[in-house]
Order: structure tokens, then sequence, then C-alpha cells
């Protein structure tokens, strides 16, 4: 069953966006693809583990089913999610990672038949990071934060601020909808304050983890303020810093 190998477990590497996942294949000597349902699964080694390396699809409905495949296809025993989201808690700024702790559908609402946020069927709205794996990414997330940025180059990082990028831990929330507007980013701050950022994948897995009983870890690049001020240089953002955060958070925590 899946999430009960006896062997040494084979760790999935989800990552959000093409340029990340390439850098994590740039460090895997042996992958070779496989198709299934449209998506391609890298599967090899990395530091001699056994893993698969996808991207989500974008939204919760595509990132449910390579959560799903990855599972029963694919039989890997713990996922690790890297990607990028806006930022919304107070001093969560561009260039600081976001460890989620806690997922949450912002766009969940089954009310007045259930409180709005709670997921039908499971009498709860959030759910939970694996505590061991996250435990394990805070580290590499530290160790990375001490390092990479001073090696991106000056430029880089004046151009983004990334004179004291910063670790988060807690709430990152999720829903069908690129959050980009001043009002949007306002109004989930005042009906979620405990949110640190939000995207468009993590509580899917979330939820099919919790389903399956497979470990999960959520790390996510902080790219904009998730307002009309996000302005940022995505695709720049993208290639020198996201990619390069994903790469080496997925080499520390796999080397250890």
């Amino acid at each position: 069953m899946a999430g009960m190998s006896t062997t040494a477990p084979r760790t999935a590497i989800v990552s959000a966006l093409h340029d990340e996942l390439a850098s994590v294949l740039a460090l895997m000597p042996d992958e070779h693809r496989q198709t299934v349902a449209g998506r391609e699964f890298w599967v090899g080694h990395l530091h001699g583990q056994d893993v698969v390396a996808v991207l989500s699809g974008i939204g919760k409905v595509a990132a449910a089913t390579t959560a799903t495949l990855l599972i029963q296809r694919f039989g890997v025993d713990r996922m690790v999610f890297t990607g990028v989201a806006g930022g919304l808690g107070a001093g969560v700024n561009v260039g600081d990672v976001v460890l989620a702790r806690q997922f949450l559908q912002h766009d969940m609402d089954a009310s007045p038949l259930f409180p709005r946020h709670e997921v039908p069927g499971y009498g709860r709205a959030r759910f939970g990071a694996d505590a061991a794996l996250t435990d394990a990414l805070e580290l590499a997330c530290d160790r990375m934060l001490r390092t990479l940025p001073q090696q991106l180059g000056a430029e880089t990082v004046a151009v983004f601020g990334l004179h004291t990028p910063r670790l988060h831990q807690g709430l990152l929330i999720s829903g069908d909808r690129f959050v980009a507007t001043t009002l949007e980013s306002q109004t989930l701050q005042r009906d979620l304050p405990e949110a640190l950022a939000v995207e468009m994948e993590g509580a899917a897995f979330a939820q099919v983890c919790h389903d399956f009983g497979v470990p999960l870890a959520v790390v996510r690049t902080i790219s904009d303020r998730a307002d009309d001020a996000a302005h940022v240089d995505f695709p720049r953002f993208l290639r020198e810093v996201a990619s390069r955060y994903s790469g080496a958070l997925m080499d520390t925590l796999l080397r250890a």
C-alpha cells in the first residue's frame, strides 16, 4: 500500500512551473519519462534516492489528479511540492519562503449546509502537512536561505530586494482563482488573517495525501504580494530566483 513501503521511500518531487521542474531534473542523472493522463512523470534518482518528478498542473482539479496518479500509479511514499505564491501575511515579502504547516481552500463554500471553508464529508476546513517531512524541509530552507541569495548576483538581489529573505511557517491557502488585485488580497486577509500566502494547488494535494495517508510537505517562494502592485518581472524572477530556490531545496533535502 502507498505510504507503507518496507524499502527506501520513493519521493515525489512536484513543481508548479516548468523552470522549477527543470532545475530538479538537472540534478537527476538517470531520469526517464513516462506519460500518463497527459502528464510527463520523470522517474529516476537524486543522491541515490528513488524519486518521481512531475508538474502539478494548475488548479485544484489538475493537482488532485496528479497527486492521485503519483500514489496509485507510481507508488510514492511521500511528496514534496515546491512552487511560487503570492504573499498575504504581514512581512511576507518577495523572495521570502513560506513553509506550509496547514492548508485551506479559500474558495470552498458549501454554506449553509456546512460552515464556510469546511470540506463536506471531512468535518474540517484545514488539512495538515506531515510534521516530520516538513521539519526536514525546514532545515533545508534554513540552509538554503543562509547561502543561496548571496550566490544570485548583486543585480538580482537588488532588483528583487533579496537582501534578507525570511522563512515563514503556517497557513497556506489555495483556490481556483489567480489572486492579483488589492481588493481580492485584502478580502482574503480579512477573512483568513492567519494566511501567509495564496496559490492554486497545495490544499488539493493535502486533501489527497490525507485520503491516502501519504506524507506531504509544501514550500512556496513568494513572487509578489498578490495585489495591484504585483509588477515583478515574473519570468526573470522564476528563472533567476524561484527555480534556483527549488533546485537547491531538493538537492539539500535529499542529500540529507
